[in-house]
């Protein structure tokens, strides 16, 4: 049968050459199997009247009989309203709401006359809610002809120009379905089907596409959206206990001198209870005969350098060199001179090499690596070049992962015989959810206390109208011999205009804080390095009292002494680029705060995002709120922008369904890995045919 799913696009009747290259070209469907699995977005459904109390949040449209009991208009702030409707029937109400035409809509509405309404219904705080419905009276709709339940399949201009509608997209699915018999083999196996109550393959693909109603297409969904994402588990924890096995690291038996001295004569304060927690994890890693391959997640600020200087002590008491590679020179000096300092009483050689380092210092760094007299590298992707050889490297850390590609990290590996523990970290907080599925194949640990003694940053939001006072708030904070940030936002299209902006506010604080009793320092990304470096140092050694600057300050700069950070234009940022920017202030002893100034003009998301920084310092619920405002794809950047191109599930919407995908795959490789038990032999089948499709692998490193 599944021979049959491989048959090009064009056989089926009423395709032919000219529509399969569209199909191709379009939605990129080649064959039979990729049209079955082009799954429609939404569904139409004029077939069954609902209760209110029956309603689902399934992004499909409802039907619903009640009377409107009460209309009013809500203001939404600076000169936008809605008109609201309360709507009941005999099981419960609901809103409609309407954002245009709400005068000419207002005087048509009937107070207490029996209404067909019909639209997509959505949720908010356990109230469902429709825009914009369809409406009539029941009086006039019983004259009406109604059709079934249609589904509407993704669509492109070029489609509906050449009169593919979703019309003729459903009369091939038909044909399709006819074609085929609907035979389609089963993927998952029987145990799993009857545990989780899910519906039959052949079964969910035919309610799918053809719902014979929202309960059965409930299940169509779930079931769908279960096996997708639970074969893509399948793949990532398979490819993790490949590495577990087949990968050999060097097991790092003891705890010895390094460890235990700096742990009970040096440490500069008691460690949380999260960091003991990482510590004890990535213990347990490099103890074993396996490679550690861990990604270790801490807000900024969480003492993710101190984790890191124990795990190369650990390395360093059997035997070993280590090496941290960051993503720029700020950030490799600023590990180069965190480390010396934590480790200035222990007897332990560190070195920094970057693609500022003199070739006399090079050649140093070169011998005492081969020689073994250097326990301890730290530098940018200088350190990938062939000259650097290593006596024997155990464990790789790398700072901001993301910012390296999957051939640049495997040079590392490559300057041994037996592959380093590698710890990845990173400061920008990723949503256990995009975790689970981006770095599937990782074991991960978080620091998510923040060491005693740092008190929280207050976040405010102030509208440019209030300048004034804020301007009056800074004069306060540096009579009190704090320092301050402002930043203003950088977007590549429009340099320019950036520039202008940043200049004409840079002139606007010079007259606002004149010489001598203020001084000013400015950074943007049009200076010479070494410019900007003097400017920095200024800042630094507090020659300075404001720095103003564009975007380029965000990852690294610690100045303790600097307690406000305002970001101007804060709209324009995103939500993880706020949450970086604010953390590069509350760094020491002193209250910190950060002031996000807006135009009065928000749009919803910008709202949301103000009230999301206003509301809580936690980089992940940041995190999670980003991933629901922005999806999975931003998220990650663009090189990795195609994440998980997946055909049903949604990342942020089937977090639920993820983690049971998750479990169930977990549960499933460790009573039969191989999959060679009877009862998977379909499942086996199926996951070597999507191991050959590329699909996967791609965007996991």
């Amino acid at each position: 049968m599944n021979n049959l799913l491989e048959t090009p696009i064009e056989y089926l009747k009423g395709v032919g050459p000219q529509r399969g290259e569209l199909f191709r070209k379009e939605l990129n469907v080649h064959k039979y199997a990729d049209l079955i699995n082009l799954f429609p977005n939404r569904y139409i459904d004029k077939t069954n009247y609902f209760k209110i109390n029956q309603l689902q949040n399934t992004n499909s449209e409802f039907q619903i009989i009640g009377k409107i009991i009460n209309i009013k208009t809500v203001e939404a702030g600076k000169g936008k309203s809605r008109l609201v409707a309360t709507f009941i029937d005999d099981t419960g109400q609901m809103e409609l709401v309407w954002f245009r035409g709400q005068k000419w809509i207002r005087e048509s509405l009937k107070i207490n006359e029996v209404y067909v309404i019909f639209g997509k219904v959505s949720q908010f705080g356990g109230t469902f809610n429709m825009a914009h419905p369809e409406m009539e009276l029941l009086t006039e709709h019983k004259a009406n002809i109604r059709s079934a339940m249609q589904p509407v399949y993704p669509s492109t201009e070029k489609l509906n120009n050449k009169g593919i509608t979703n019309k003729v997209v459903n009369k091939l699915m038909q044909q399709l379905f006819i074609e085929t018999h609907a035979l389609f083999s089963e993927t998952l196996p029987d145990y799993l089907l009857e545990n989780l109550k899910l519906i039959p393959k052949k079964e969910a693909l035919l309610n799918i596409h053809f719902p014979k109603s929202q309960d059965l297409l409930a299940k169509a969904q779930f079931r769908l959206k279960f096996e997708e994402l639970f074969f893509i588990q399948l793949q990532l924890i398979t490819k993790n206990l490949i590495r577990k096995h087949k990968i050999k690291g060097h097991p790092f038996e003891t705890v010895g001198d390094n460890f235990n001295n700096f742990y009970q004569n040096h440490l500069p304060f008691e460690l949380t209870n999260a960091q003991k927690r990482v510590l004890k994890e990535i213990r347990n890693d490099m103890g074993s005969n396996a490679q550690m391959n861990r990604l270790l997640q801490g807000d900024v600020g969480s003492g993710k350098t101190i984790v890191a200087l124990m795990c190369m002590l650990m390395a360093k008491d059997n035997g070993f060199q280590s090496c941290l590679m960051a993503p720029t020179e700020i950030l490799a000096n600023q590990h180069f001179i965190g480390l010396t300092e934590l480790a200035k009483d222990l007897n332990i050689n560190i070195q920094i090499l970057t693609g500022s380092s003199k070739t006399k210092e090079r050649k140093l760094i070169h011998e005492a690596l081969e020689n073994g007299t250097l326990d301890i590298l730290i530098g940018t992707h200088a350190l990938l070049e062939d000259k650097v050889k290593f006596q024997n490297l155990g464990l790789a850390i790398i700072d901001e992962q993301h910012r390296f590609g999957v051939e640049q990290r495997s040079k590392l590996w490559k300057k041994n015989d037996i592959p380093p523990h590698v710890l990845v970290m990173t400061a920008t907080p990723i949503p256990r959810t995009l975790a689970m599925s981006l770095y599937g194949d990782l074991d991960i640990s978080v620091i998510d206390e923040l060491p005693p003694g740092r008190k929280p940053i207050q976040t405010v939001h102030r509208f440019d109208s209030n300048r004034l006072k804020v301007w009056k708030f800074i004069k306060d904070e540096i009579a009190k011999g704090r320092q301050i940030y402002i930043v203003y936002p950088l977007i590549q299209e429009s340099e320019k205009m950036d520039y202008k902006d940043l200049m004409d506010g840079y002139e606007s604080i010079s007259r606002d804080f004149p010489l001598p009793d203020y001084s000013i320092s400015i950074l943007h990304g049009q200076m010479k390095p070494a410019d900007k470096d003097e400017e920095m140092q200024r800042f630094a050694a507090g020659k300075t009292n404001i720095m103003v600057a564009t975007t380029v300050i965000e990852v690294g700069v610690n100045v303790p002494n600097a307690s406000v950070m305002i970001i101007e234009s804060a709209e324009r940022f995103g939500l993880s680029q706020l949450h970086q920017l604010r953390g590069r202030v509350g760094r020491g002893a002193e209250q910190s705060y950060c002031i996000l100034m807006t135009s009065h003009k928000l749009s919803e998301d910008s709202k949301v995002r103000m009230e999301t920084m206003v509301r809580t310092n936690d980089g992940f619920e940041i995190a999670e709120v980003d991933l629901k405002l922005r999806g999975p794809g931003d998220l990650m950047g663009k090189q990795q922008s195609g994440v998980l191109n997946l055909q049903i599930a949604d990342l942020v919407k089937d977090r639920d369904i993820l983690q049971l995908a998750r479990h169930e795959a977990v549960k499933l490789l460790k009573t039969d890995a191989p999959m060679e038990k009877p009862e998977h032999k379909k499942l086996r089948e199926v996951f070597i045919e999507m191991s050959k499709k590329k699909n996967i692998w791609n965007y996991i490193s």
